[in-house]
């Protein structure tokens, strides 16, 4: 499937996990059926939502060919290949194009960092090398370190790289690439609080946490503001705030898992060195699912 027009909501998939730490393989085919019934444009899976940092290579891999059989060529199905290790980057690319996957998350070396040209050779060297499109991973955040202007500028120019996930947290920054956007590269928000404003800039859309809960919400969201309809997206975007704010009230996935939890669709287990959330921001999260008549 081509996803270079891919547009809307992308939700970034959690991992669930079983009392004994297996992949829980029966809760992660109700959240596919869940996103498919819901509108959700395409399903990432292993991003950092998915806990993918605490996963062996074998289970990355399971997890990639369940998901792309169980939805068939419904929507697209994006895997987060990204590793500090180029060369661990690069296996794992061709292994999840090989289990079917549309295209690829990449994502920027962190911890050891690099410098410029390293940055920019780390994803250059998948780009050159698979045959599905690739999305850039900016988040320096969690990385440490993020792709400069200039090598954005410089990988958008790829045939293989189709855009970026935007996580800066930095619209100034998302400002200042805008002007390289077009139907070969694309911008998605990685920063649920932010869709609507990268989307006035260009963005096509989000890679969502957000959507894990309220994927019909978030879809008509983005497609309000595609088709026009700012108001509408600007009134979703808004009355979100504080059920965003309350899923990235703890590190993520916590809080979103525990939110999933609480809507009955997984058991409520985690890899460590992630643990269950406080008890005061446990019920500031369970306030605001209830506000947003996501649980009774």
């Amino acid at each position: 499937m081509d996803i270079r027009n891919l547009e809307g909501s992308i939700v970034a998939l959690v991992t669930p996990f079983c009392a004994d730490g297996s992949i829980d393989f029966a809760a992660l085919e109700r959240l596919v059926d869940f996103h498919l019934q819901n509108n959700t444009d395409a399903i990432l899976v292993l991003g950092t939502t998915g806990e993918s940092a605490t996963m062996t290579d074998e289970e990355d891999n399971t997890v990639v060919a369940a998901v792309v059989k169980q939805v068939a060529g419904r929507v697209p199905v994006i895997a987060g290949s990204g590793s500090n290790s180029t060369a661990t980057m690069l296996d794992k690319s061709l292994s999840y194009q090989r289990l079917g996957a549309d295209g690829l998350l990449t994502i920027t070396p962190y911890y050891n960092k690099s410098n410029e040209e390293g940055i920019y050779q780390h994803f250059k060297t998948v780009a050159d090398a698979v045959d599905i499109p690739c999305i850039l991973y900016n988040i320096p955040g969690r990385c440490g370190c993020g792709i400069s202007k200039h090598n954005v500028e410089r990988l958008a120019a790829h045939p293989n790289v189709m855009g970026i996930k935007e996580a800066s947290g930095n619209v100034a920054f998302a400002a200042s690439i805008a002007h390289l956007l077009s139907d070969e590269f694309r911008m998605y928000s990685g920063e649920d609080a932010l869709t609507v404003p990268l989307m006035s800039l260009g963005a096509s859309g989000t890679i969502s946490v957000w959507a894990d809960v309220q994927p019909a919400l978030v879809h008509e969201m983005c497609h309000a503001y595609l088709d026009g309809n700012v108001e509408r997206a600007r009134e979703i975007q808004i009355a979100g705030q504080p059920l965003i704010q309350a899923l990235f009230s703890e590190v993520n996935p916590i809080p979103v898992k525990e939110a999933l939890s609480q809507m009955g669709l997984l058991d409520l287990h985690y890899r460590m060195p992630l643990m269950p959330m406080a008890d005061n921001t446990r019920a500031v999260l369970t306030a605001a699912l209830k506000e947003a008549d996501i649980i009774a």
